[in-house]
């Protein structure tokens, strides 16, 4: 089920679901949940299912049963919007879970820290755990290696004749890796593949391992 990546010296597990489960530290990551913003947009009218909400915490803690982590780190965009119904689930889920939380702040968690940290959720704005560090954005400078989120992004699989599909992925260059949105209501990017890049794409149970590009496949870069 998981693709197994060797990173900075680790093992780390790579998730379908697009979790990240870091072995030797027993940690698992996961980015841009967007919790509240289904009840944001359901409250102005579009018809968004609430089956989508309970899906991330059932994923949340499908993730938690296969891997036992010691704690899970959110990088960024953990909840969406202003206060709603989705955060009464999220703190009775945070009651639940024996894993230390803690998040990495994006640009849309406009809560701020203190409604976090009263339910027992650390935050800071970035975070080191050598040779790793954590943030929301893809950081322009950074030592070891940039684990990060914001970018949502995708990879167009395309087969015979015009059929393609956009499938959200993991995807590595100059040891930077961000990871694909973890939402369930969220949007994505495609990505312009260079060469050396590695994609991970995400398909139903499985992880797909994209070839990298070669010079006269890529294209320009972000």
């Amino acid at each position: 089920m998981t693709q197994v990546v060797a990173l900075g010296g680790e093992i780390v597990h790579l998730h379908p679901w697009g979790a990240l489960y870091r072995e030797q530290n027993a940690e698992l990551l996961v980015s841009d949940v967007h919790l509240g913003k289904i009840s944001h947009f359901r409250k102005h009218g579009a018809a968004v299912p609430l089956q989508a909400t309970s899906r991330n915490f059932k994923r949340l803690d499908g993730l938690i049963q296969t891997f036992r982590p010691q704690s899970i780190i959110f990088l960024g965009d953990l909840f969406h919007s202003h206060m709603n119904r989705e955060w009464d689930f999220f703190a009775s889920w945070v009651k639940t879970c024996q894993a230390k939380l803690l998040l990495v702040e994006g640009n849309h968690d406009i809560l701020g820290a203190q409604p976090f940290e009263k339910i027992g959720v650390q935050v800071c704005s970035s975070l080191i755990s050598e040779p790793f560090t954590y943030s929301h954005h893809p950081l322009k400078t950074f030592v070891g290696y940039n684990i990060c989120g914001h970018i949502h992004p995708a990879v167009r699989l395309r087969g015979d004749g015009r059929q393609s599909v956009r499938v959200p992925c993991f995807h590595l260059r100059n040891r930077q890796l961000i990871l694909p949105a973890f939402g369930a209501f969220t949007g994505s990017h495609v990505m312009k593949i260079k060469a050396g890049d590695a994609v991970y794409a995400l398909a139903e149970d499985s992880i797909i391992p994209i070839a990298p590009a070669t010079p006269s496949e890529s294209q320009p870069g972000l």
